[in-house]
């Protein structure tokens, strides 16, 4: 039902600054401002192929972890070592104790990379998954607080969440190319009756080099929220498995951070550490420093 209801606010509200933006055009059409046409159609697109593309990655999102990271699930029900039992039965605990109602399937991956991460499109339908580099070089009570930050991830909604704010993203930018660019290409070809909606190519160029560029701000808005999904997840950690425990963990971290999996580049958004970029602006993740410091002061 939460799940319903986080789709359904979300939809209104792109759904109204649409509609908002589309009356604004029509006002300036009223005062004699060229204005493309076809504004329904253009938002009709936006829409399908903003949101269609966000959900279908969602919807596939435990499938591709498991195919293209490689990760071996843990059977409750099958012989398990004493290690990966303890696994499973400390994610599965954290999990109740997080209040989800189905238990996220556990696995893990052979990398030398110290990492984990979360995935799946809904809280009863997730994974937690671990490296084999960070269960080798991470003490239990560090594996304890990873376990629980990936967890936190699930209980928040966080997925479901950063696929809505991808949606509406992948939406504006969509329609504010196409409305741009179709401006643009009737300017260009103004007095031709053959072209009332302007060049054809003019208008494709100009919308794939807007959807580019507007395409990159979007990112920046959804890297912000993937830093403060962070910093939440950490604190939920903190709460669970223990501040000191989720501190030594990052530490951990800061200390193992060479070794980098780049197998499936889309996976590095869910993962617990990931480099910054360039500037933080284009980080996923905070730096390390600034998380510890925010469980420091108990944020």
């Amino acid at each position: 039902m939460q799940l319903l209801k986080r789709i359904a606010l979300f939809a209104i509200v792109n759904i109204a600054v649409m509609i908002m933006f589309t009356m604004v055009l029509l006002l300036l059409q009223s005062m004699g401002v060229i204005v493309p046409q076809n504004l329904g159609f253009d938002a009709g697109i936006a829409l399908f192929f903003g949101f269609s593309g966000a959900f279908v990655s969602l919807l596939m999102s435990k499938w591709a972890a498991k195919t293209f990271m490689g990760v071996k699930v843990l059977d409750p029900n099958a012989e398990l070592s004493g290690y990966d039992r303890w696994l499973l039965e400390t994610v599965h605990a954290q999990a109740q104790a997080a209040g989800l109602k189905k238990m996220p399937e556990v696995g893990i991956y052979m990398s030398p990379e110290v990492n984990a991460f979360a995935t799946g499109p809904s809280k009863s339908n997730s994974i937690v998954a671990f490296s084999s580099g960070l269960l080798s070089k991470m003490s239990q009570d560090e594996v304890e607080a990873v376990s629980a930050h990936e967890v936190g991830h699930i209980a928040n909604g966080d997925m479901v969440t950063q696929t809505l704010i991808q949606g509406v993203i992948n939406t504006f930018v969509i329609f504010f190319a196409r409305i741009i660019a179709r401006m643009v290409a009737t300017a260009t070809s103004s007095g031709d009756s053959n072209n009332p909606n302007g060049n054809i190519m003019v208008f494709f160029l100009v919308n794939m080099a807007l959807q580019i560029a507007f395409g990159f701000l979007g990112g920046l808005i959804v890297n912000a929220f993937s830093r403060y999904r962070e910093y939440k997840a950490d604190a939920f950690a903190g709460n669970i498995a223990g501040r000191d425990k989720m501190i030594a963990a990052l530490r951990a971290l800061q200390r193992n951070s060479q070794a980098i999996d780049s197998r499936h580049p889309a996976m590095a958004t869910m993962k617990i550490s990931n480099h910054p970029g360039w500037a933080l602006l284009m980080s996923t993740h905070p730096p390390l420093e600034k998380r510890i410091e925010a469980l420091q002061r108990g944020q």
